[in-house]
Parts: C-alpha cells; structure tokens; sequence
C-alpha cells in the first residue's frame, strides 16, 4: 500500500513539473486555456453591453483556426448537414439552385431529372413563397433551409413567371438528391469525347470510368478530361479518377503528416478502365486538391497532355474529428505528394511575415522532379500545363450584363416567345435577334468602368497628391476622352463574346446544364488547343517524352 502511495506521489510530482515546466508545450496549453476560460468569464460579466457566449466562442475558435491554413475549419451542429452535402454529394431536396439578386429569389439551375424539373419549375421563375413562407429579405441559406428536408415530403412553391399573368403555386414532393461528379459527357468532334469532372464525391471515379466507356461506344479515339474550377475532394476519389488510366498498383500518391498514422502511400487498387487512348486535361486556377492530384499523376506518369493555365497549388490533405455537442474539425493533417515526389503546395502557412501574412513558396525553394520519361517538373506552384494557354478574360461590359443579371433576363424573355431553339452546339443567335437584345438593353442600368479608365483615376489622385496635376490637367483630359468608354460602340466591339455568353444563357433554358456547356465549345479555346492536339499525334507523343 505504501509502494503504491509513493508511486502516485511520485506521479503528481513528476506531472507537476512537467506541466510546470515553462518549455513544455503541455503547460503552455493548460496555462493558456486557463487564461482564455478567466477572460471569458470577465468579459460575460463586466463588458457593457450584453454578449453572446456561443456567437463569442465561435469567433474566437475561427480566428484561431484562420491563423493556421484555410482549409482548418470549425464546423458546428447546425452547420453539418451542409458538411455531408459538400462531401458525399447528397441531399434531401428538390434538386435545383436557386440564387437572390435585388431581393428576389431565383431558380438559376433544375437539376436534370429531379424532383423541381419534373415538377416543372424553370430557369428564371421567381419564387414568391415556400409552404406559405414570404422569401422577401431572405439569403440563399435561408432559402436553402427551407427547401431542404427529408425526401417524400411535400412542399408548396408560390411562383411568379415571366409572360404568365397571375402567380401560381407549384407541388414539388422532395427526394434523395445525388449530385452527379461528372456534369457533361459527351462528343465535341467526331473522334473526341470530353468528360467535365466538377467534385470528388462519392463515387466520382465509377462516374468518370462510365463515361469513359459510354464515349468509347460512341467512336470516341481520343478524351478531354475537364478538371477547370474543379476544387477538389475526397482522397480517396482522387486515386480512384486516376485509377481509370493508369495500371494496377501504380502509386497515385503518398501523403506526410506529424502524426505517423498519416504517413500512407496509396496506390491504384483496380484494373484501369483503358491505358493506351489519348488524353488531354484541361486545368485552370480554379484546379485546386484532389484535381491537381489528378492532373499530377497524369502529368508524373506521362499519361495525358495538360492543357490550360497553371493549377491553384493546394498540397494540404484534410482530415474530420468528431467534437463534443456534435461539432466537428476539418483539420490539416498532411502534405501529399504525387508519384514524381513532389508536393504541389504554393502557399507557404508556416513561415508566416511578420505582419501574420503568408507568401508562396520562393522560386529559390522549388526543387525540380522527373517524369516517368525524364520529363521535368518542379514543385511548390501548382501543377504547370505541358501547353500553357492565355486566360480568356471578359471585356467589361460583358461582366457587367452578367452580373447584373441582364443576359439572364433576356434568356428568360426569350424562352417565353421562343417554344425551341435548335440543338445546343447549333444554336446560333442571329444578327437580327442579337439587335433586338441590344434596343432591349436600352433603358437598362449596366454601366461600368475599364481597367484603363480605373488607371487615369488612379493617376489623377497621385498627381493631385504629388502636386502635379494642374501641370498635366489638359493631356490627363484628352486621355480621358480618348479612352472613354461608349456601351454602344462596346456593344459593337465585343459582339461576339457578348453573343456567346448570351447563346449560352439561353440554350440553359431549353437543355439546362448540359446545353449550356455544349453551347461553349466552338469558342472554346482550351478545347480547340485539345483537338488540334490529337489531329497531331507527333507533336502529342514529344511532349509526353515518348520515343518516336
């Protein structure tokens, strides 16, 4: 008895000079969440206005996270349905999106096949009212709450549309709604196949493999796998895409954490669905995690040509532990590299500035990997196309009918006067028809400033600061005048990008999602870059490093 008293006094001491160690990190977390609980506690009690113990906890909790990385995030109870929703690409719902703009709610997309356009409820209908419920003043997550819930249960949707008189009121019963990973499918010239791969959800490697096939029967001899704006997912659906070309057993990619059990290497655990057909992915900034590991494998192991603009650079794995209250954390556990060793990771949250800021990694870090054919790559930036391309930037004008909504209500009007179009890759606004969009626009607010014109504001305010601008007042003015914008000449100049966004707009209403995709391609410079490819099989063999 005496022994096992002398033990436990020896433990205390032992744990008591070891949380009283100032060096150790574990007396500096008790120290400081001592110190956290007091503050509270003060601060509840004595600040001069009434505090909210939940909303104050929850801010301190995000910006302790934000100090970290991003992607480290606190996700509470109410918030984790929409958690589940964002990773298994599942809901209870009516399956459409539906946006705000000038306090009215919109459905911008039905979903193919699902609940709300078998109902159907159409591109550009207002809704007024849910189960009775006003939407005026509403937000999207509210509206997004009201319609959710579970699947065989009714809802009553007051509707307002466009060259119907009267409101009226639609019943939609809700159901299971599966989020599709792949959004298109489908042949952009007689010998290629394009598959649009837009998350990694459950089953995104099954979806792609399927398509695969799908387009193989169709005469497909060569595929564009489309991983633009893709941002990412689960891990495990990033090896299973890439399992689709490349063998058996290869690795995909290995992951590096401080927690030993995270370090893991993941390899192709299924027979590829076909090794040999040629293939381009197309990527862009908006590329980022499970897309990049994706691109990266088919980069790493010379398997396809990437086309496009430079990847976003996430390398960070994420992990969910579960909290008390029902609450989780998404926590960064690891770093991932693809199969040439590197780790794509651009931003560096480590070494943070002095001021809290982080930059990218310095080029004098980045190392250079090889290719399977003794290709170079580098780390530390993303995943850099084989044929880099030129971002296609909107002429401002062409943003500002967008963004306030003017090439979406013409799209609308227009599919009330106009029962069908022909089909999407065919449609073809005529000069007739884009005239009359351009009358229509007439007493419509869309005006906007250029770049160039941003940059004379600019350099009146730093010649008025400097003191300088009465000696320049008279060029400052004809340069004004010279680059001042006019819309309807604009309207004139940009023509044809104003006319494809607005094709696009208005082939949705007829063959939604879908439509509007294929309504892109004749103008469409990274698929053209794709096609051209293949017509030179040459050129795609060098720049995969393969001997001739």
């Amino acid at each position: 008895m005496k022994k096992i008293a002398y033990s436990m006094i020896a433990a205390t001491l032992i744990l008591f000079v070891a949380f009283n160690d100032p060096q150790d990190k574990y007396f500096e977390l008790v120290k400081s969440l001592d110190i956290f609980g007091t503050l509270f506690k003060e601060v509840n009690t004595y600040y001069v206005d009434e505090v909210t113990p939940n909303d104050m906890i929850e801010t301190g909790i995000n910006s302790m996270l934000k100090s970290l990385d991003p992607y480290t995030n606190y996700i509470p109870e109410d918030q984790i349905e929409d958690y589940r929703t964002m990773t298994t690409g599942q809901y209870g719902g009516i399956g459409a999106t539906i946006g705000t703009r000038d306090g009215k709610a919109l459905v911008l997309m039905p979903f193919e096949g699902f609940a709300a356009q078998k109902a159907g409820l159409q591109i550009g209908d207002q809704v007024l009212k849910i189960n009775g419920i006003d939407l005026e003043g509403k937000n999207t997550t509210q509206i997004s709450q009201l319609l959710k819930g579970q699947a065989k249960t009714a809802l009553a949707l007051t509707i307002k549309r466009f060259g119907v008189e009267k409101p009226f009121e639609l019943s939609i019963t809700r159901e299971n709604i599966t989020i599709s990973n792949v959004t298109y499918s489908g042949m952009v010239s007689n010998e290629v196949g394009l598959i649009r791969l837009e998350d990694f959800t459950n089953d995104a490697g099954k979806e792609v493999q399927k398509a695969l096939n799908e387009l193989k029967e169709k005469g497909a001899k060569n595929i564009i796998l489309d991983l633009r704006g893709n941002p990412g997912g689960l891990l495990s659906e990033a090896i299973n895409v890439s399992n689709v070309f490349i063998p058996k057993g290869n690795e995909v990619v290995s992951t590096k954490g401080k927690v030993k059990e995270w370090n893991k290497t993941y390899t192709a655990l299924n027979a590829p669905a076909d090794l040999e057909i040629p293939l381009v992915v197309l990527t862009n900034k908006g590329s980022a995690s499970a897309a990049e590991i994706v691109a990266g494998v088919m980069q790493d192991y010379d398997r396809g040509v990437l086309i496009g603009q430079n990847s976003y650079g996430k390398g960070l794995v994420q992990a969910t532990r579960s909290l008390s209250y029902n609450s989780k954390l998404k926590v960064t556990v690891a770093k991932y590299y693809i199969p040439s060793g590197r780790c794509i990771q651009a931003i560096d949250y480590t070494h943070r500035n002095p001021d809290g800021s982080v930059g990218k990694v310095a080029d004098s870090l980045r190392s250079v990997f090889k290719t399977k054919n003794n290709r170079e790559v580098m780390d530390g930036g993303g995943v850099k196309p084989d044929i880099e391309l030129e971002k296609f930037v909107a002429a401002p004008i062409t943003n500002s009918l967008e963004s306030k909504g003017l090439l979406f209500d013409f799209a609308t009007e227009y599919k009330s006067k106009n029962k069908q179009i022909k089909p999407a890759k065919d449609f073809k606004l005529s000069e007739e028809e884009y005239q009359v969009f351009v009358k229509w626009l007439a007493n419509k607010e869309y005006d906007y400033t250029t770049k160039v014109e941003k940059n004379i504001e600019q350099l009146i305010a730093a010649a008025k600061e400097d003191k300088y601008f009465e000696d320049i007042k008279t060029q400052i003015e004809s340069l004004k005048t010279k680059v001042s914008h006019n819309k309807e000449s604009d309207l004139n100049k940009f023509k044809a990008e104003i006319k494809e966004a607005l094709e696009a707009e208005i082939v949705s209403r007829y063959y939604l999602e879908k439509g509007s995709i294929e309504a892109t391609f004749d103008d469409d410079l990274d698929v053209k870059e794709a096609i051209k490819l293949f017509k030179d099989l040459p050129k795609y063999n060098k720049i995969l490093g393969k001997k001739q």
